[in-house]
Formats: C-alpha cells, structure tokens, sequence
C-alpha cells in the first residue's frame, strides 16, 4: 500500500514523532491532538479497518496499547484516557489503516462524549435478537 499514509510512517517515508515500537506495532503523536500526548498505534501491516485484522494481531495489539497508555498517563499526569477506534467512513475513520486512538484527559478539559438516544418500546430486544443471529 504504497499510498497509505500510515505504511508511509512504518516504513519512515515520512516523518513522526514516534513513542513506542516493536516488531508488529508502531506508536506515534497525533498530528491533530485531543489533548498533548494524543497518540496513534498502528499495526505495521497493513489492515484497513480493525475486521480486516489479523487474529494473532488482536491480542497483540491490546498489550502494546495498555503498555504506551500507561505511559502517556505518566508522562502527561492525565486524570485518564479515551481509547477510540474510529471503524469506515461514518464512524469518523480518515485514514484507511487500522489504528487506535489513546487520548489523554484531563478533569474539565472540554471534550464531551456522544450524544446518548433511547429505544423504543421493545426495539431494544429486536435488536439484540438480531445482533445474536449473527453471532
């Protein structure tokens, strides 16, 4: 995937400021930040969305995110994180490669979760009903 921008960064055709990498995974700030120490873990092969990950890569990827968030935690003195993984288009995805967002947050820091709606009167159940069909 010579145009994806983040192989780009794997293969250090461009330049980031890197915080974490091991064979499999690569770390790097956010160019757009939440919040200071915003930071980006990218699979270095290349998935587009996190379905398209490999199984082997799934657990994996959780250990390297819990390694580089607890290190965001100290280096910022954050109050907490958001872990985010933004999935397709309308989900907020912009770059077509896997990766995971782990926002540092701060108390009163301004950035506000979804909105939250409600179900209906028994749309609850039909829809986890058809969630289960599928699993």
């Amino acid at each position: 995937m010579d145009e994806c921008l983040f192989c780009r960064i794997v293969k250090g055709e461009i330049p980031s400021f890197k915080v974490y990498e091991d064979k499999e995974f690569i770390a790097f700030l956010d160019i757009g930040p939440v919040n200071k120490g915003h930071t980006l873990i990218v699979p270095k092969t290349h998935s587009e969305t996190f379905m398209h990950m490999d199984e082997n890569e799934l657990g994996k990827v959780m250990h390297a995110v819990q390694k580089v968030a607890n290190a965001i935690l100290k280096a910022t003195k954050a109050d907490g994180f958001n872990l985010m993984l933004n999935n397709k288009k309308a989900a907020g995805q912009v770059i077509d490669h896997t990766h995971f967002h782990i926002i540092p947050r701060f108390h009163n820091d301004g950035f506000k979760h979804w909105p939250q709606g409600k179900y209906a009167d028994g749309e609850a159940g039909k829809i986890a009903t058809e969630i289960k069909r599928f699993l």
